[in-house]
């Protein structure tokens, strides 16, 4: 059977990767671009705009470029690792593509369209509390009043999100690299690099420059609503399968899919948090349904029969031990900051944006 559905391939994704003749001509709007991230990151250098800290360390995980990199899965890792040594964590967010922008602790309970998909993955995967706001500093903040308790806290993205003062930052990077090496929207790069990083991490199998590196693959099970489990092998023979991925390489689950012998009949890409308000596949009776965990946190309640297929990430060991050796200092230096407040960017721990 031929694709079920195809998201046509963005014109400027493609232009980020190489200096044609689009890059070229959106060149002078990068430029700008540049400069008001400059300008910006002086002000808070500076103090003229207002940087502050929270009272535990905070740890960034996010992109220097735009689009996904696999950076959840990283967040995840984080969490679970720090989880596994008895350290107390909470993560905050943004909670990108919600249809809320109040301040909200993210509950099986409450509505994925309200917290947003990776948020609501992350807690359904790691248990741990996590807090979404406009300001990460209002979701931090909040999250400390009811898990006082927390020791660490992970920020899901905001590498560039000066007014949260942070103690460690990763940079995750997919294949791409830098792409063209352009700002946008003449390329793909948020801020210029190179720039300072604590630690930096390629989830993909050719990384574009040094960096520790990680294992991606899926799980050989996948998961109905209720959380029982499916393997992968015996999806093989039975209905056909359609698999269908909202993120930002769909065609990298595809193509893992298919690594794993599973003969796909159809494929539905659709954009990068998709909200499926007005989904109807009632795939049940022809098809068994494929998607991602980040998809089906949304997709259950319209389709319960859709399986979730586990991605199995991994960072190497070095990057594990380069990890702690950052992260231990940190927490003991925090019990004598508890009574910190609204310092400007430049004072205090660590605080350093150039």
């Amino acid at each position: 059977m031929a694709e079920a559905a195809q998201v046509p391939g963005n014109l400027l994704t493609r232009a980020w990767l190489q200096r044609g003749w689009l890059a070229r001509l959106l060149w002078p709007l990068s430029v700008l671009y540049g400069r008001l991230v400059h300008l910006r990151k002086t002000m808070y250098r500076l103090g003229w705009l207002a940087s502050q800290r929270l009272p535990v360390p905070v740890l960034v995980v996010g992109n220097v470029v735009a689009g996904g990199a696999g950076k959840t899965p990283v967040v995840m890792a984080v969490v679970q690792h720090l989880q596994a040594r008895g350290i107390r964590v909470g993560v905050i967010s943004r909670g990108y593509g919600r249809r809320s922008q109040a301040c909200l602790e993210v509950l099986p309970e409450r509505s994925v369209e309200d917290v947003g998909d990776e948020p609501a993955l992350i807690q359904r995967r790691t248990s741990a509390p996590v807090f979404v706001a406009a300001r990460r500093l209002e979701a931090g903040r909040a999250l400390l009043a009811r898990h006082p308790k927390t020791q660490v806290l992970v920020c899901d993205d905001g590498l560039q999100h000066l007014a949260l003062q942070r103690d460690l930052e990763i940079g995750v990077f997919d294949d791409r690299g830098v792409g063209n090496g352009f700002l946008l929207p003449a390329g793909p790069l948020r801020e210029p690099w190179p720039r300072p990083l604590d630690l930096l991490l390629h989830t993909g199998r050719q990384p574009a420059f040094a960096g520790f590196r990680a294992k991606r693959q899926l799980a050989s099970h996948a998961l109905r609503a209720d959380g029982s489990q499916v393997a992968l092998s015996d999806l093989a023979s039975g209905k056909p399968l359609l698999a269908l991925a909202a993120i930002a390489q769909p065609e990298a689950f595809f193509d893992m899919l298919r690594a794993q012998g599973l003969p796909l009949a159809a494929t539905v890409a659709l954009p990068d948090h998709h909200d499926f308000s007005n989904f109807e596949c009632k795939t049940s009776v022809i098809y068994t349904l494929l998607c991602t965990e980040k998809d089906a946190v949304k997709l259950w309640d319209k389709e319960p029969a859709a399986l979730a297929v586990p991605l199995n990430f991994e960072p190497e060991a070095a990057f594990w031990t380069a990890f702690d050796q950052k992260i231990k200092p940190l927490l003991p230096l925090y019990i004598s900051l508890k009574s910190t407040r609204h310092k400007p960017i430049n004072a205090g721990c660590r605080a350093r944006y150039h």
